[in-house]
């Protein structure tokens, strides 16, 4: 089990054992999604998607009541123009699909306010632990926007009334109330928080590195497809899986009563 850390500016990187944590460190601005904390965010995405070793990325914040406040406002109203505005918001599609083509599976550890495009942010990830004092939410419209970049994953997430309810009149719900509505996996008392986490991750990452990543590729690439196409699709992936080692050694030791020896092939 190794420990690494790598320095950024608006983020911190740090691996434990086999588990990536990437904290939002921007308190002055409520860890406000701006063009470099994003690209930070994408560069730490990269590293624990490249490194064997981890096998569970946590997203966090180092705020005590704020996960983030979602898009950079002041980038939004300031006097860039449209074409550079353009391509800052790429880069949350770019975060969107880099958490989507992982490998890995990912975890929100909401101990604060999810609001806005990190909402979006929360969403593309796989799980989401919740604070009983966090709340959820996309406050645009009642600055004069529209939450458009993700408005996608709130459709795929929630059902449909609820996302209108939440997109047109631009309300906060409480974790409980995320939950309810699909949002949310889990929702704890903040003194539960860290336990919570800490076994989630462990159980992640006694899972096979290889057979996860399969299966995440296979989750991030059915999702939108025809019935039968997925159907197709996920049964040339079941026909891979079992011709893995892991996956024979898996069932051999269910039978054998012992923990399995993953060895990624």
């Amino acid at each position: 089990m190794s420990e690494s850390s790598q320095s950024f500016e608006k983020i911190r990187y740090e691996v434990t054992g086999h588990v990536a944590t990437i904290t939002l460190d921007d308190p002055e601005t409520r860890n406000a999604l701006s063009d470099q904390l994003l690209s930070e965010l994408l560069s730490a995405l990269a590293l624990a998607k490249d490194d064997y070793a981890v096998r569970v990325v946590v997203l966090a914040s180092s705020h005590e009541k704020v996960f983030s406040a979602g898009g950079n406002l002041a980038g939004f109203g300031g006097e860039a123009g449209t074409v550079e505005k353009f391509t800052g918001a790429s880069l949350f599609t770019d975060a969107f699909k880099a958490l989507g083509e992982l490998g890995k599976p990912s975890i929100v550890a909401a101990e604060g306010h999810v609001l806005a495009g990190s909402l979006g942010l929360a969403l593309a990830c796989d799980l989401i632990l919740a604070s009983e004092d966090a709340t959820f939410g996309t406050p645009e419209i009642t600055v004069g926007l529209f939450p458009f970049m993700i408005m996608a994953l709130i459709y795929r997430n929630v059902g449909r009334k609820k996302t209108n309810e939440m997109l047109l009149l631009g309300e906060r719900i409480s974790a409980k109330d995320a939950q309810a509505a699909g949002m949310v996996n889990k929702v704890v008392r903040p003194e539960l928080f860290e336990a919570n986490l800490e076994e989630w991750t462990k159980q992640l990452a006694a899972k096979s590195p290889l057979i996860m990543r399969m299966g995440k590729d296979a989750m991030w690439r059915q999702m939108d497809m025809p019935l039968v196409e997925a159907l197709d699709y996920l049964r040339s992936q079941l026909a891979i899986e079992l011709s893995t080692e892991d996956a024979i050694e898996g069932v051999k030791a269910f039978f054998e009563k012992r923990e399995p020896e993953w060895k990624g092939r």
